[in-house]
């Protein structure tokens, strides 16, 4: 069975038990300033599960294209992917564990026929006062989980904040109960890991068993020292599209499914090597940086030496020193497989096949200016006779000048580098960044402050603003709100001329001083549209849309959190008006203190 026909499988097999499917959101979230991307499918229910009733309904299900930049790293061995995509399925306090389960495991083993000896499932053990989850073991034996497939843990549960014991209070949470698939014991293929020696158990990490689906109960919420039950319950199931894939085609190396072999398939002919051995990992880091970089360009993002666009840098300039590794050009195998790529996920509904073009010309650029960093680097090295770890990192830092060819360099001048060092030295920078950003990046909680709030408010006012000033030819091409300032993209054939930039900055404060209420309605999606409501189309809709108008001035579809009148908003000031190229522009904002 072909990958896309499991994700269309799943999508309809939960489309016929009443779920709304909807559309995926845009891999950097729009009303989320806490996270770089959209990691998780459950990022853009968050408000839903918190209570906001969801304009398509109590049963939503889809699939979501998500991305994890801590993963980096961790990608070369057989299931660490930075690109993946969550099947999930939500009910917002409608059916709870009874159906879920059963749901799961009639999807699992009828549609997708998993062998049913093949899988495993995990309950919560119990915790902190809170019992053992005994109604999700009683469901699996009644669907006929044999009781030895049945597993306890500890680590079964679910919130933002982890264990029973670390929820705030008023938090929520709750068990989980996940379903693994095993590919047996002569499938092992990590005999040098550390885990080779141990008794083997569902949640370790020695590749015979892949956690493949997730269901979350959220039935607690923390008051005082203790979890009480919420008086409506959710369920929150995510599933690894790469990971029930393999599982079906009972491959224990995603990448070794056919979402992956297109590009393996080009990296083998383009190189004349195999897809084993020391060439695996090489091959998978190049076949993920390359789908994700692709993905990501053709949503908007271009590569850059900050935040959405850094990580995009990092990925292309990672796959390029492989793809040197592989002793082949970069520009060859990314030319040949981005088509394939980008159509992958056009076929999905995820992005337009006529971003290959685009897609091409972007990578191509950023190849040119890795060379030119190359040359720079091999520069520094060779001018110089003192080379160490530190020199190694900096070089890394400042150019995205690869390890691996400073080593190299090194050894060829008889300098040998300490590569423990180095990562020493690099895992100290990490630590350094993850601290310094935390507040930034925990996680993608849907920030909901009275500060962001306030920056969403104006933004639609902005937009309005623009088309008032520039005219109906400008089209919006993005936004990102922090609690620091507003950036809006648009397009653009033009230059505002500071004249036109200050009128704008006159008609949002203007409007700000009306002190317009913002009312918020529930429309058909081509009823809105025909209206007169604004929407970014490179974002997906449902049928079924959240709208939000601001007396008769501004009226757009939307799904972030807004003030309930403008008087709230305080005065703005246009801080910048930048080019971005290709037609495009970006305008910062920032409110008074």
């Amino acid at each position: 069975m072909k990958a896309s026909e499991i994700r269309a499988k799943y999508l309809a097999f939960f489309a016929a038990r009443g779920h709304a499917v909807i559309p995926a959101a845009p891999i950097v979230p729009p009303n989320d300033p806490t996270t770089l991307f959209t990691s998780s499918g459950m990022q853009q229910m968050v408000p839903y599960l918190k209570g906001e009733p969801h304009p398509m309904g109590k049963r939503i299900a889809d699939s979501q294209p998500s991305f994890r930049a801590g993963d980096i790293e961790e990608v070369g061995d057989n299931r660490h992917t930075t690109m993946f995509e969550m099947l999930g399925n939500w009910s917002l306090g409608d059916y709870f564990k009874k159906e879920q389960l059963a749901w799961v495991w009639e999807f699992l083993t009828k549609a997708l026929e998993l062998p049913k000896e093949k899988l495993h499932v995990t309950i919560f053990a119990g915790d902190q006062g809170v019992p053992k989850d005994e109604e999700a073991r009683s469901i699996w034996q009644s669907i006929g989980v044999a009781e030895s497939h049945i597993h306890e843990y500890r680590d079964n549960w679910w919130s933002r904040a982890g264990g029973p014991e670390e929820m705030p209070e008023g938090e929520i949470g709750g068990p989980d109960s996940e379903v693994f698939y095993d590919f047996g014991t002569e499938r092992q293929i990590h005999e040098n890991s550390p885990w080779a020696q141990e008794k083997c158990h569902v949640n370790c990490d020695c590749g015979r068993y892949l956690e493949i689906g997730n269901s979350v109960f959220m039935q607690f919420v923390k008051q005082g020292d203790k979890l009480v039950p919420l008086p409506s319950q959710n369920v929150d199931f995510g599933g690894g599209f790469e990971r029930i894939v393999a599982a079906t085609q009972d491959k224990p190396d995603v990448f070794a499914t056919d979402i992956y072999t297109s590009i393996i398939r080009i990296i083998e002919v383009t190189t004349g090597k195999k897809y084993e051995k020391e060439y695996q990992a090489p091959m998978r880091v190049v076949t993920d940086h390359l789908r994700a970089a692709s993905f990501m360009i053709a949503q908007g993002i271009e590569p850059s030496n900050k935040l959405q666009g850094y990580i995009l840098r990092r990925l292309l300039r990672r796959a390029a020193v492989r793809t040197r590794a592989l002793g082949t050009s970069a520009q060859t195998i990314f030319a040949q497989s981005v088509p394939s790529v980008v159509q992958f996920y056009a076929d999905a509904g995820f992005i337009e096949a006529s971003q290959v073009a685009h897609v091409l010309q972007v990578i191509a650029g950023e190849l040119i200016k890795f060379e030119k960093a190359l040359e720079k680097g091999i520069r520094e090295i060779e001018k110089t006779d003192h080379v160490d770890e530190q020199k190694a990192f900096d070089l890394y830092q400042s150019l995205g000048f690869p390890w691996e060819i400073t080593n190299e360099l090194c050894r060829e001048k008889g300098i040998i580098l300490d590569q423990d060092q180095f990562e020493a030295i690099f895992a100290k920078h990490k630590e350094g960044s993850k601290t310094a950003s935390a507040g930034m990046f925990r996680g993608g909680l849907a920030d909901q402050s009275e500060i962001t709030t306030k920056y969403h408010t104006a933004t639609h006012l902005l937009h309005q603003a623009l088309h008032d000033v520039l005219g109906e030819g400008i089209a919006q091409a993005g936004s990102n709100i922090t609690s620091e300032r507003l950036r809006f993209d648009y397009t653009y054939g033009g230059k505002p001329n500071p004249e036109q930039l200050k009128k704008i900055e006159e008609i949002v404060n203007q409007k700000i001083a009306e002190n317009l209420p913002v009312v918020k309605t529930i429309e058909d999606k081509a009823i809105a549209v025909k209206s007169g409501a604004r929407a970014n189309f490179t974002e997906k809709y449902p049928d079924k849309v959240s709208v939000y108008s601001i007396g008769i001035y501004s009226k757009e579809l939307c799904g972030g959190p807004h003030v309930e009148h403008t008087g709230l908003i305080g005065k703005m000031k246009i801080m910048k008006d930048e080019a971005l190229g290709s037609g495009k522009r970006r305008i910062y904002g920032k409110l008074a203190e």
